[in-house]
This record gives C-alpha cells, sequence and structure tokens, in this order.
C-alpha cells in the first residue's frame, strides 16, 4: 500500500490578493456556511475571500450595507467568533479575507441603532450628535424622521407612549427627558425629532442619506473622533491578523474622500484597499488616492465592450427607436435622456439635498460683497442647471476629471440661458466660484464645495443608473455602472491600451465581471450583446413574437419600451421562473418612472406588466426567443468564456461573484443576492477553463503582477479582427475569439495566423498541443474558441496545471 504524501504547510496569504472570491453573507449564509465552503474555494485558485459587510446590520439583512452598529460583527453571520473561525479555516487552506467597509453611512433604524437613538434622545448636545450629517438648522432644529404612513393628524391613534419609548408600530422612538408625561400633542413637539409622513422626505429631511435612500442616514467620517469610532473594530481585525485587505463602498458620498483614504491608508499599514468609484468613459482615478484602484467597474465595460459589434449596437439603437417610437429625451438619444432624468431627480428627488444648498449658498453670497443680493430662487435655480451639467460621477482634483474641467465655462453659459433676465443669470457664477472653491478659505465655503459634490454624486447616480438605464435601453448589455450606452463598443486597441495603462498605474486593482450591484450578471449580457451581430434577425424576431403575444408587446401596455428589455432580458437569461422576470421588470418600470414609480404606484399598470411578462416572454412567444437564442449558443458562449479567461488573465486583480465560476445567469437584485451554491463538481467547460487560469496566477503571481508586462499579439489574415491576444510576462499568451457569429459570416478563421513569441508554447486548455511562430488560428482555437498558453518548457508546477476543456455540445431546443 502506497503511503499517502504528507499535506504541505498551507502557503503564507500574499499582501495583495492573486484573485478573490465575492461570498455574499446573510442570515442563511454566515460564517460557518463560508468556512464550509474554504476547501473547495482553495482548490479553485483564489488567494482570498471577498465578504460582503460584517459588522452589525438590521436583523435579516440579505447584503448587509445596513450598519447599526460599528463595534460589533454581525450576531447573525456568526459574530466576532464565526469570524476569526471562518479566518483560521481560511488561513490553513492559505486563503485570507478581504471585507466591504461601509464608511458612508448607517441604518437609520433607531431601535437597532444606539448613537442615532442617543441623539434623537438628547439632541445636539448628544456625544454622537457629531456622528452624523444632520442640518440642525433646518426643521426647528429637530430631525425629520419620515416614518409615519400619512400626515401626522390621521396618525395620531397608532402613536403610543410606553415609558420612555414612543411607538410606531414596530418603530421604538426614545422620549427626551421629562417628555413622557405630556399629552401626546405636547409631547411630539417637546422631542428633539419631528415624525413625519414619509412623502415629505423628498421635501423635508434634513440629515443627508445614501442618495435618496431615507432609511440610511450619512455618517461623518471626516470628523477624526468619528473615524476612530467607526472604524476601531475593522482596524484590529486587520491588526490581529483575521482580515487582510478591504474593499470601500461608496467613497463619493464622504465630504473628503481623499483624506478619508489617506488616514484610513496610514490606520491600516498600507493595507490592499480598493474603491468602489465609478469611473465614466475616458476619466482616471484620482492619482494620489493610497488605494490599490477601483472595485472593477471600469474593467467590467472594457471587457463587455470587446465582445460587443459597434455597427450592430447603431443597428439595434435604430430598431428600438422604430420599436419604441421614444421621444429623444424619453429613450431615443442617451444624452438628452441623462439630461431629462437629471432634471427630474434633482428638482424631486433630491428637492431637499438642493435646498440645504440654497440655504448654505445664500449664507455664503451675503457674506462677499461682490456675491451678494442673489434671489433664493435665482441660486437654487443656478445649482440646479449647474448639477445636471457634471458629466462625471464626482469631480476630483488630481483626478480625470478636475472641478474646473467640469464645471466649465460653457456648461456655466448653458445654465445662465435658462433665465430670462441676463442680470438674474449672475447667480450661477456665484455658485460656480462657491463649487470651484474659488471664494473664500473658511470651514463654511469648504463644506459647501464637498456639498455640492456629494450631491452631485448622489444626482448622478439616480439619473444615470437608476433612471436612464431603464428608459434608454436599445442594449441592455451596456446598461452597468461605468458603461457608456453611447458608445457601448471598445475596440481590440482600445482594450489593448486600456490594458497597459491599467498595468503601469494601477496593477493591484480589482477587475470584475459580476459583482451583487450588476442589473445583469456576465452571462445573462454576453447573450444579450450578441444580438449585436445579428440585429436584423432580433428585429425580425420581435416583431414575429409582438403579434404573438396577448396584448400585444409593441404599443399596448405595457407599452414598448418595457417590451423591448423584456424581450431582451429573457434572450439573455434563458429559461426561467416567470417570477424572477416580473420582478426584474416591475422595477424596470418603477426606476424608469414613466408610468409607475416606487412612490406613486399604479396598480393596474403593473398587473399589465406582471400579465404580458407571463403571456409574453415567459409564455409560448417566449419559447420562440428560446429558440432563437438556442440557434447562437454557440456564440454566446464563445462570449462567456471569452470574457472570463479575459477577466482573469488581464491586469489587476480578478474579483469573482459567487457562483459565477459556472455559467451564472442573474437578474438585478435580490435575483442575484440569493445565498451561493457553490458546486464544486461541475465540470463545465467555464468552470474548468476558471480553475485552470485561477491556479496559474497563484502558482505564478509574478507573471500577472505589479513587474508583470503586458504585451498585444497580432493576428493576420481573413479573421484577424476576430481574435485579440496578448502575452503576460513573455511566459504566457492569451487568445480568444471576438464577434464568432461575424466570423462565421465571413467565412471563418480560413488562413488566419496568431504571431507568438520565440519558443515553444502549449495551450493548457488542450494537452497535447504545441504552437511554434505563426500559429493558425483554426488549429488553436480546435477544442474552444479561447486559448490559455505556456512556454513548452515551464516545470511541472505549471505544465500539470493543464485540462483537456472540450466545447460543451448545443442543448436541444
Amino acid at each position: 500500500m502506497t503511503p499517502q504524501r504528507p499535506t504541505p504547510p498551507a502557503p503564507p496569504t500574499p499582501a495583495t490578493p492573486t484573485a478573490t472570491y465575492r461570498l455574499q453573507l446573510q442570515p442563511d449564509f454566515g460564517f460557518a456556511a463560508a468556512a464550509a465552503a474554504v476547501p473547495y474555494l482553495a482548490s479553485l485558485g483564489v488567494s482570498h475571500l471577498h465578504l460582503s459587510p460584517v459588522l452589525e446590520a438590521v436583523p435579516g439583512s440579505t447584503h448587509g450595507y445596513d450598519v447599526v452598529d460599528h463595534a460589533r460583527v454581525r450576531g447573525e453571520l456568526g459574530g466576532m467568533e464565526g469570524l476569526r473561525e471562518l479566518a483560521r479555516t481560511a488561513h490553513e487552506h492559505g486563503l485570507g479575507l478581504i471585507v466591504d467597509l461601509v464608511p458612508n453611512h448607517m441604518a437609520a433604524a433607531v431601535a437597532h441603532n444606539r448613537a442615532l437613538r442617543e441623539v434623537l434622545r438628547e439632541g445636539p448636545s448628544s456625544a454622537y450628535a457629531r456622528w452624523f450629517d444632520i442640518d440642525w438648522e433646518a426643521q426647528g432644529g429637530r430631525v425629520l424622521l419620515p416614518v409615519l404612513g400619512g400626515p401626522v393628524g390621521r396618525e395620531m391613534e397608532r402613536l403610543t407612549v410606553d415609558g420612555d419609548v414612543l411607538r410606531y408600530y414596530e418603530h421604538a422612538f426614545p422620549l427626551r427627558e421629562g417628555t413622557a408625561s405630556l399629552p401626546l400633542a405636547e409631547l411630539l413637539d417637546a422631542q428633539w425629532y419631528r415624525l413625519g409622513w414619509w412623502r415629505l422626505a423628498r421635501t423635508e429631511l434634513n440629515y443627508r442619506r445614501f442618495f435618496t435612500i431615507s432609511d440610511l442616514i450619512a455618517v461623518r467620517v471626516e470628523d477624526p473622533e468619528v473615524f476612530e469610532a467607526t472604524h476601531r473594530t475593522v482596524l484590529s481585525l486587520l491588526d490581529e491578523g483575521v482580515v487582510d485587505g478591504l474593499r470601500i463602498d461608496h467613497p463619493d458620498g464622504l465630504a473628503d474622500p481623499g483624506g478619508y483614504l489617506l488616514r484610513l491608508s496610514e490606520a491600516s499599514g498600507g493595507r490592499w484597499t480598493v474603491v468602489e468609484k465609478i469611473l465614466e468613459d475616458a476619466e482616471h482615478l484620482p492619482a494620489g488616492w493610497p488605494v490599490a484602484g477601483t472595485t472593477g467597474y471600469d474593467a467590467l465595460r472594457h471587457i463587455d465592450g470587446l465582445f460587443t459589434d459597434p455597427a450592430g449596437a447603431d443597428q439595434l439603437l435604430g430598431a428600438f427607436r422604430r420599436f419604441t417610437g421614444a421621444a429623444a429625451d424619453l429613450g431615443g438619444v442617451w444624452e438628452e435622456t441623462v439630461r431629462r432624468s437629471a432634471h427630474h431627480v434633482v428638482r424631486h428627488e433630491l428637492a431637499a439635498e438642493v435646498d440645504r444648498l440654497t440655504r448654505e449658498a445664500t449664507a455664503l453670497c451675503a457674506e462677499d460683497l461682490e456675491l451678494r443680493d442673489h434671489a433664493p430662487w435665482a441660486l437654487r435655480t443656478a445649482l440646479c442647471e449647474l448639477l445636471v451639467r457634471v458629466p462625471v460621477y464626482r469631480p476630483y482634483a488630481g483626478g480625470g476629471d478636475a472641478p474646473e474641467t467640469v464645471l466649465t465655462p460653457s456648461a456655466a453659459d448653458e445654465a445662465k440661458a435658462v433665465f430670462a433676465v441676463p442680470e438674474e443669470a449672475r447667480a450661477v457664477d456665484a455658485v460656480r466660484e462657491l463649487a470651484l472653491g474659488r471664494r473664500g478659505t473658511g470651514q463654511d465655503h469648504a463644506a459647501f464645495r464637498d456639498r455640492f459634490a456629494q450631491t452631485a454624486s448622489a444626482l448622478r447616480a439616480k439619473s444615470v443608473e437608476d433612471t436612464a438605464f431603464y428608459r434608454c435601453t436599445p442594449l441592455l448589455s451596456a446598461l452597468e455602472v461605468g458603461g457608456s450606452p453611447a458608445s457601448p463598443a471598445v475596440s481590440a486597441q482600445e482594450f489593448h491600451a486600456y490594458c497597459a495603462r491599467v498595468q503601469r498605474d494601477w496593477p493591484a486593482t480589482s477587475t470584475a465581471l459580476s459583482t451583487h450591484d450588476t442589473k445583469r450578471s456576465a452571462d445573462v449580457r454576453a447573450g444579450i450583446s450578441v444580438l449585436t451581430q445579428c440585429p436584423e434577425r432580433w428585429e425580425t424576431l420581435l416583431a414575429q413574437v409582438t403579434k404573438l403575444t396577448a396584448h400585444g408587446g409593441g404599443a399596448d401596455a405595457p407599452g414598448p419600451q418595457l417590451a423591448w428589455a423584456a424581450w431582451q432580458t429573457v434572450a439573455g437569461l434563458g429559461p426561467a421562473d416567470p417570477a424572477r422576470v416580473q420582478q426584474a421588470m416591475l422595477k424596470h418600470a418603477r426606476e424608469a418612472g414613466l408610468f409607475t414609480t416606487w412612490t406613486e404606484q399604479d396598480a393596474g399598470y403593473e398587473r399589465a406588466v406582471e400579465d404580458f411578462v407571463a403571456s409574453g416572454p415567459c409564455g409560448p412567444p417566449g419559447d420562440e426567443v428560446l429558440r432563437f437564442m438556442d440557434t447562437l449558443k454557440s456564440h454566446v458562449r464563445a462570449n462567456i468564456w471569452g470574457a472570463a479567461l479575459v477577466h482573469l488573465t488581464m491586469p489587476g486583480v480578478p474579483d469573482l461573484y459567487q457562483d459565477t465560476e459556472h455559467e451564472y445567469r442573474a437578474l438585478v437584485d435580490p435575483d442575484n443576492r440569493t445565498p451561493a451554491r457553490l458546486a464544486p463538481d461541475d465540470h463545465s467547460t467555464k468552470a474548468a477553463l476558471t480553475q485552470v487560469a485561477l491556479r496559474l496566477r497563484r502558482a505564478r503571481p509574478d507573471w500577472f503582477g505589479a513587474a508583470a508586462d503586458y504585451r498585444p499579439l497580432a493576428a493576420r489574415g481573413p479573421g484577424e479582427a476576430h481574435c485579440v491576444a496578448y502575452a503576460r510576462s513573455g511566459r504566457v499568451v492569451v487568445a480568444v475569439t471576438r464577434l464568432s457569429l461575424r466570423l462565421a459570416d465571413a467565412g471563418g478563421w480560413r488562413t488566419t495566423e496568431l504571431s507568438l513569441p520565440d519558443g515553444a508554447w502549449i495551450n493548457l486548455l488542450a494537452p497535447g498541443r504545441r504552437f511554434t511562430g505563426h500559429a493558425r488560428v483554426a488549429e488553436l482555437f480546435a477544442h474552444l474558441p479561447v486559448a490559455l498558453l505556456v512556454r513548452a518548457d515551464e516545470d511541472d508546477d505549471v505544465l500539470g496545471l493543464s485540462r483537456d476543456v472540450r466545447e460543451e455540445p448545443p442543448e436541444s431546443g
């Protein structure tokens, strides 16, 4: 009997990850479940587990971004000991932990948020008052809490006093000392808070929140004492070695993101940290930020764009306009749709934020002789017109878009054009000077400048991600944050230039294809993007299924714009429970805000949406779409596998969302936040190539790290535009097929060749195949439309990673 070889000691966890794996923790999948998955994830080849927020959150939360206590690790996940046990298990298998940190906000859940509860009891004199971004100058010095189901006069009978607590359904509010015995009306007026109808949040709220979510109250981490109190636990976990790195949620919401990141870097000892910074097309991360990079939406946009046909995308836009008849500002033209959406959001959803800016601008102008005598309405108009013209999430000095290059003189001229009286238009110049920080040097001036930038960030997110993305929808796969719907395709040259820049400037940045926030998983987007290679066929199919659908899929309810999006959704998703599609399309309709919204729901319209989805996209006509997509299955898989291999081998640190090592088709949250399945026995093509690539990165991190090299490789021949290839450090060659349907229609690879670096090369995905010199691409892709080559003279640690990965036969439709 052959004796078993002893298990070698686990290698030390690298300071910089080679690859991370995101787990969405929740009560049904806590630290113990994550620990049970560690052996499988270690065998997959990642170096770190990437955990969603681990601090105490609202009970039952499935995401953890609604933190209520920074001092405690979340009990529903297993508490501090559960996290330490997970870390021990991970370390035994050579893995580290990255945790998601939420500095911008806490849950405004009074019953669970002790710090907020103390502020509501004691008012501005509370030791916790400095924690929260509350405007005590507004609402008579009381915090508006928009929690009532109707005006307060109608809700009085539902308010009861219970000792030192005021109760309203499940809510419990602390009473100011000495007020418990007052009559109810007097008691309400005597508190440091004002209970209000939930609809008042839009116009009356006097605390900063996360975007337009009143349940999340902003935290002032720019205050050193608040920073120390809210980061003490996480920093101790770093010091203890339980946690190895950080993902920072929404830094754009902070008053001083650069200052915060500098303080965090100093406190954490410079641990690997990435930030959820959304970069618009051609925008760069501020060079002075002490971080490894972003969470990867910029990489997602470039990878997706590589597998999108530019001509076909333009044709789909034309088909979308014909099908929907959408006006330019309601989905027909991207830029006009964004501008109209921004105007609506800034005047409605962000009215309270603009009111606060207007009050502050009025006060600051009154201090400056050159800026006096602007009417508040004029300053408010100027603020709105400048905010809607900020083309990025937030301008940063030292970034790709400094304030002066965003709030340009031309933008100011456009803003002035809305004023009938030129003298009143001078308010635009006053606001622009304040927003750029050119007037005054005091604390109030800096606070206005920062608040303008914070509001611009919220406006960009709500008007683009949560409105325009649901109105202008010719190609759903292009509608992810940081995307460029007006020009969704990325050429091979543009992709190579992006990768070279990442390798040079941010080699340890995170890269992503799917996240907990993507509106569609990468594999859904891969299917949808294939439609850019056959737009005429797609338009013809829509005409056919529209005729087959009860109530019509075009002009009848629920309207052609939602119908177009629903058909594309099913094309990318494939066979699915109708409830999943109905849930996603209801969210789509409410975000678009054309016929129903989250706050003004039209029950009849929403029933029409559900009926349409059931009878059309998820009914017999939908089967026609599925049969059509089945004829494209090999091309969808080429997109899926190509995107996966590029993601795993390009510059940066790949972050895999849970279960995406397999083919993973999910829609917008909550569909994509179900507990991880973690199927280690899946032997699919995607799972196999993912494991080979990840294990190669782990075995040879220097080939992919900060000192690595990235070099594009050129194909020559009739199919050259369809082969994208590059070398990493002269030791790895990656080649993928781009736009495979267009390639097939053009006659295939024929004599196309790829010039390889000197030496002999072995395809790890097809053992036994050797290539040298000018490799025939048809032979390179004989088994799969992707290839991962290493030098033939490598040792067994590398060559032993090879697997015979074959293309799966198409399933019958």
